[in-house]
């Protein structure tokens, strides 16, 4: 039986400036972004961007990230809450995001990036989706740093035990589980299908399917929301708010076949 490292949150000080983990993972996951959309960019993957236009959707993605998700964890997780703590909803410090919430602030950004530039939302979104999953990956590193979003109890050779349950049950590491399947085999699919021409909206369509999918399968081994628990059908929040994508992505994903190949 493993047991979590209880990593301290803090990366780094410097005097009173304190640099957590997770934000950290933030910046790691933008990072890649930028890196793998200017090896995109060189390969000429989209002509109808360039290096700027790359710089500006990930500085608005990042407030449509911020503010999705925000919203997303407030009106998905907690309404009722919220509803009657409103300035609470300003406190980002005390955590509480939503990816699904944060999905559509950034798909905001790009519908109003692609009417700026004139261009085909799914140009953006094609452009844009083979750079989201080593962003997601960061992320879930910073979940398993942080040693929270834990798994449901098991008794796997694998499972660890995580103290900021508040228990000595040893649990599924999904939060690794996540950052191998939304994160590196999720980018290895959408790198290689990226790299062919593809009929206009298939790769983001493709993107829906994939994370939307992955997500389902490891909500089987994640703790529930102890404030929700599992929902209608036995499923938890995070399936119910996948299974749009995965139908929305195979619906797209046939209906753009018919395209030509660009």
């Amino acid at each position: 039986m493993l047991h979590h490292p209880e990593f301290d949150p803090i990366a780094l000080s410097i005097g009173p400036v304190a640099i957590h983990w997770y934000g950290l993972m933030y910046l790691v996951g933008f990072a890649l972004v930028y890196l793998l959309g200017r090896r995109r960019l060189t390969r000429g993957h989209t002509p109808a961007l360039n290096t700027r236009d790359l710089e500006d959707i990930i500085f608005y993605s990042v407030l449509g990230v911020v503010v999705g998700g925000r919203l997303g964890y407030v009106l998905f997780y907690k309404p009722g809450y919220y509803l009657t703590h409103p300035l609470e909803i300003f406190y980002l410090w005390e955590g509480g995001m939503s990816f699904h919430g944060g999905l559509i602030g950034v798909i905001l950004v790009m519908l109003l990036f692609a009417r700026k530039k004139k261009v085909s939302f799914f140009t953006i979104s094609d452009f844009i989706a083979p750079l989201i999953p080593l962003g997601l990956g960061a992320g879930r590193l910073g979940n398993f740093i942080n040693g929270e979003l834990w798994g449901r109890a098991t008794d796997v050779p694998w499972a660890m035990v995580f103290p900021q349950s508040g228990t000595d049950v040893p649990r599924h590491p999904s939060q690794l589980y996540e950052l191998g399947l939304e994160g590196i085999v999720l980018f290895a699919l959408l790198w290689w299908f990226s790299s062919k021409p593809r009929p206009l909206g298939q790769v983001s369509a493709l993107f829906l399917i994939g994370y939307g999918a992955f997500r389902f399968l490891v909500e089987f081994t994640r703790e529930p929301d102890n404030f929700l628990g599992l929902l209608a059908g036995g499923m938890s929040m995070g399936q119910w708010l996948s299974l749009p994508m995965v139908l929305i992505g195979v619906v797209m994903f046939f209906f753009t076949a018919k395209r030509q190949s660009r």
